[in-house]
């Protein structure tokens, strides 16, 4: 049943994004939404005979190095083998110009397969129908197929051009000082080497042609290209099949890049398009019975869970122990690095329902330990400070200066490196978490250990104690909102803080008892000794956290948040000289206010669930109309909370914000000073499941139960998703008044579960069936009317709070 969308957008079926009319002004935004990948590579779903000017980009993992005349690593665009163009009596088809009918670009989403079709007609009248498919396979993630088919309708003299063309779309600019191109038994190929490094990266294509063969085909090799081109003369009717694979490979991947990208080359023309399909299916298949949801009585909301979570998908890599860049592979703005989006809003969704590849992005926390240990010296600390952008090294990647004041020209300094140090106890939060769902003590023993010790070594050499107050405090800060710069105990960063510092104690303690020798060993290796875990008791126990106020129950952001200017985000955007001005440090219109870029203290609620609803909810209606949301982050942080408090309209109109930011081109695109920054949102592609599983479903972990406290929207029949707990595998099945629990016959153990009251343990293959109340949703309409309760706001809110 076909669903129409905005952004002329339209879903056919549940599995299917695909667009009736091209529109030449979304070419930016449907090159990402339509994009192709597999967590090695990411090739942008632009139009097989488009090259740099379209934004056509294959963006491939661990390839950081710099352009030629910058500092900046990024990965690198690699030449595109996929290169099609068909030429209709010497004018080359073209999206705009001519005439096109019958046009579709659409996106399976189940197989993760590109596909467009359109008739054709030149100036001359001559007319053509095209139909192209492509994918990455998730078999061989080094490999791309494509299917290029066309017919004549009238009797044309075709030209068929394809081949790699190196003109590359790259924002940092060149990053192959080298481009080879040759030929290899049957075979095309390009090979280029990095600027900084030299690492060679080597792109091969190769294909095969059915139906008429052609006249004559020749090969071109230009400075960055090496074409072949096919000439015909067809009758009308005539069919002509182009299959194509493309290979990439680089030094850093394997010792021979080379001679790997023709094997790749060979046998995947040998299997055959419809093989390499079948088996690329086949393991989408095997992804989605782990994390597919399932929506009843919403196509929409439906559609933009599933593209979000094939954005999560095709982002992650699963080949090697890489990190989730912030824009995944759709491009490379953020220079495909990691920000804290990875731990607390992509790592979850993998957690539970495919934790090797969870445990995979935390492995890669541990590879970067020395990156985060540089980055704490060179700062005038020790221990572990992650960096805020972490590549392959850890090392930090953004520069100080990225912003520039549209104003004056001049550059601004941003403090976002060295002043946002939540980052690093947000990584021992992930950790904890991984290591609560899965009960994996290896990693702990192996990895957990030593980043969480690394943690809380630097969160001793970065607190402050205050004598006169005989407690420890953090200033200098930078919370989630990134507005608000050189701010003291911002709330977040100060029970984060706490919790790693906590959670270092515990895994110290448990390794002495378990494994003495194995911390002994650590120990020494990082310098330490039991006087390291008295001082992390001791800040344990003395670190300032900002409680709920007695009367109101609100939780001041930072020290002196309240005392700023209380103003709105339209008030101040009324104030703004130029439409491009940065809200921020240090002169925005928002660091006098109490405005926010993104969620804070409500971000506090979704990863430190000890706070009473009435605290939550007094704080929602607090910080949610001063919140600006200039940051893809914040919608689904306050879908979760509305969730929780009892918001659930609120709650799904957030969720359809963050849901739908980069499908229907409701993000920003430029920053201060005009910086691109399209591609897909990571951490709200992420935040798709947690809205729906943790926010809608009400999922937890308690203790060793599995918990559910539901809020389904009210037009929603049903949802359902599946869990992995402690290697334990559930289904989940939610309706209006019932939740249905089951447990897969191919479990080893039980698994103990609660909703609301009642408790129970499923053995495998059992089910249990539990009736919901029918709840009254509160619908605020005004702050008065959220504000409304009978509940004590801060009952018992000073012990619950400390209590980890």
């Amino acid at each position: 049943m076909a669903t129409e969308l905005p952004n002329n957008l339209r879903t056919d079926g549940a599995w299917e994004i695909a667009e009736r009319a091209f529109s030449p002004e979304q070419i930016v935004t449907t090159g990402s939404n339509f994009m192709i990948g597999n967590g090695y590579l990411g090739y942008r779903g632009t139009f097989s005979e488009w090259r740099a000017e379209h934004y056509v980009a294959c963006t491939v993992t661990d390839t950081w190095d710099v352009a030629g005349g910058s500092d900046r690593s990024e990965l690198c665009t690699v030449p595109n083998a996929l290169y099609t163009e068909l030429c209709i009596d010497g004018e080359p088809l073209s999206a705009f110009a001519g005439v096109t009918g019958d046009y579709r670009r659409g996106l399976n989403l189940r197989h993760g397969i590109h596909h467009r079709a359109q008739t054709w007609t030149n100036s001359r009248g001559k007319r053509v129908r095209l139909t192209v498919e492509k994918f990455a396979s998730l078999d061989n993630v080094h490999l791309l197929a494509l299917r290029y088919r066309f017919q004549t309708l009238d009797e044309a003299d075709i030209t068929l051009s394809g081949g790699i063309d190196g003109q590359l779309w790259s924002l940092g600019g060149e990053h192959f000082r080298e481009y080879r191109a040759f030929e290899a038994d049957g075979l095309i190929a390009m090979e280029t080497v990095t600027h900084r490094d030299g690492v060679p990266v080597v792109v091969v294509e190769g294909m095969h042609l059915h139906g008429v063969p052609p006249r004559e085909a020749r090969i071109q090799r230009g400075k960055r290209e090496i074409l072949r081109h096919l000439d015909f003369h067809l009758t009308a009717g005539a069919e002509v099949v182009l299959e194509k694979v493309m290979v990439v490979y680089s030094g850093n991947d394997v010792d021979d890049p080379r001679q790997r990208a023709l094997a790749d080359a060979h046998a995947g023309l040998a299997a055959g398009y419809e093989a390499l399909r079948a088996c690329h299916a086949e393991r989408w298949e095997a992804v989605w019975a782990a994390s597919d949801i399932r929506i009843h009585g919403d196509p929409e909301a439906q559609t933009l869970v599933r593209f979000n979570l094939y954005q999560a998908i095709i982002a992650t890599p699963t080949h090697d122990y890489l990190p989730i860049g912030a824009r995944g592979l759709s491009c490379q703005v953020y220079q495909g690095a990691a920000f804290w989006d990875q731990e607390i809003f992509n790592l979850p969704m993998h957690l539970y329902t495919r934790p090797e590849v969870a445990r995979g992005l935390l492995e890669y926390r541990h590879r970067t330990l020395d990156g985060a240990r540089r980055k704490a010296r060179r700062l005038g600390y020790y221990g572990a400070f992650y960096a805020w952008t972490s590549g392959k090294t850890g090392d930090e990647l953004f520069p100080d200066y990225f912003f520039t004041d549209v104003l004056s020209g001049r550059r601004v300094r941003n403090h976002f490196n060295c002043w946002q140090i939540h980052v690093s106890p947000d990584i021992v939060y992930a950790l904890w978490h991984y290591y609560r769902a899965t009960g994996d003590w290896q990693f702990i023993a192996e990895h957990g250990a030593e980043i969480a010790f690394e943690v809380a070594q630097f969160l001793v050499s970065r607190i402050h104690f205050k004598k006169d107050r005989n407690r420890y405090e953090l200033i200098r800060l930078l919370g989630p909102d990134e507005y608000h710069e050189n701010v003291d105990n911002d709330a977040y960063t100060m029970y984060l803080a706490r919790f790693a510092l906590q959670k270092a104690c515990w895994i110290f303690e448990t390794l002495r008892s378990r494994d003495p020798a194995r911390l002994d060993a650590l120990l020494a290796r990082l310098g330490l000794d039991d006087s390291a875990l008295a001082d992390w008791r001791e800040i344990v126990q003395l670190i300032y956290l900002p409680q709920p106020d007695p009367e109101t129950g609100l939780i001041e952001q930072c020290d002196g948040f309240f005392q700023l200017e209380d103003a709105t985000p339209d008030q101040l955007r009324a104030r703004l000289v130029h439409p491009e001005e940065y809200w921020g440090w240090p002169n925005g219109v928002a660091v006098g206010a109490q405005v926010l870029k993104q969620a804070d203290v409500l971000q506090l609620f979704t990863v430190w669930e000890k706070f009473p609803a009435a605290v939550m909810r007094a704080n929602y209606d607090y910080y949610e109309p001063r919140t600006e949301h200039g940051s893809s982050l914040s919608p689904a942080v306050h879908a979760m909370v509305a969730c929780r408090v009892g918001y659930v309209d609120a709650a799904y109109r957030y969720f359809l914000e963050g849901a739908s930011i980069d499908l229907y081109n409701a993000s920003r695109k430029v920053m201060s000073g005009g910086s691109f920054l399209g591609g897909i949102h990571m951490a709200a592609c992420g935040a798709v499941w947690l809205m729906v599983v943790k926010g809608f479903a009400g999922f937890r972990l308690r203790g060793d139960s599995v918990c559910f406290t539901p809020a389904l929207p009210a037009h929603w029949r049903g949802l359902e998703f599946g869990l992995v707990v402690h290697g334990q595998r559930l289904w989940v099945a939610l309706e209006a008044h019932r939740l249905t629990l089951s447990a897969l016959p191919g479990n080893r153990d039980s698994l103990a579960v609660a909703v609301g009251d009642w408790h129970g343990q499923l053995a495998p293959g059992a089910e249990a069936v539990v009736e919901l109340p029918v709840v009254q949703a509160d619908h605020p309409e005004t702050p008065a009317a959220r504000s409304s309760t009978n509940d004590d706001p801060v009952a018992h809110a000073g012990e619950v709070v400390r209590d980890a």
